[in-house]
């Protein structure tokens, strides 16, 4: 899923960019099954959806994201943009829940407080 250097180079001048996909929730063990075509590139300049190298990747411009990917905010994210997936909303919700205390409570809070949305941030507050 890497972005070629020059290409990432040229879009933002700079390497402050984070690259995900709505796949690797699948990784966390919370329901989620499907399997998008759709590359995520959280970064503080751009926003929209971009063709590069024959392959697509939705931009969104974001005043924070971490530098890399971590369970606590794949859950974060997975949370936040729960609307945007075919899973079944309240199913994968509960099993959130249920995973939330097996994590590092106090990573998943901190992510939480720093990437969630107001809803997202409501919802882990009292499992956190």
């Amino acid at each position: 899923m890497n972005i070629p250097a020059p290409i990432a180079a040229a879009f933002f001048k700079d390497d402050e960019f984070l690259l995900t996909s709505p796949n690797v929730y699948n990784s966390l063990g919370v329901g989620t099954t499907q399997l998008y075509k759709t590359r995520v590139v959280y970064n503080h300049k751009r926003h929209g959806k971009f063709i590069l190298g024959n392959q697509e990747f939705d931009f969104r411009a974001k005043h924070r994201f971490p530098t890399s990917v971590t369970p606590e905010f794949l859950l974060v994210d997975l949370v936040n943009n729960l609307d945007n997936l075919a899973e079944e909303k309240g199913k994968v919700l509960e099993n959130v829940a249920r995973k939330a205390p097996s994590m590092n409570k106090a990573a998943l809070k901190k992510a939480a407080s720093k990437y969630g949305t107001i809803s997202t941030k409501k919802f882990f507050a009292p499992l956190v």
